[in-house]
């Protein structure tokens, strides 16, 4: 399965960093809505703080 972004969130998703947008798209992830950005964006930060 690819990640998709939806065209709403798309240019909050083309904000992020190269390194952070490459992180959510290895995750093939279905991003449809700003919470469900926010939801990978969390989950991102509790892996890199050993959670």
């Amino acid at each position: 399965m690819a990640s998709y972004i939806s065209p709403a969130i798309r240019d909050k998703f083309e904000t992020l960093s190269i390194d952070l947008k490459n992180c959510i798209l290895e995750r093939n992830v279905q991003l449809e809505s700003l919470p469900d950005l926010i939801k990978v964006l969390e989950d991102i930060v509790a892996e890199s703080e050993g959670r």
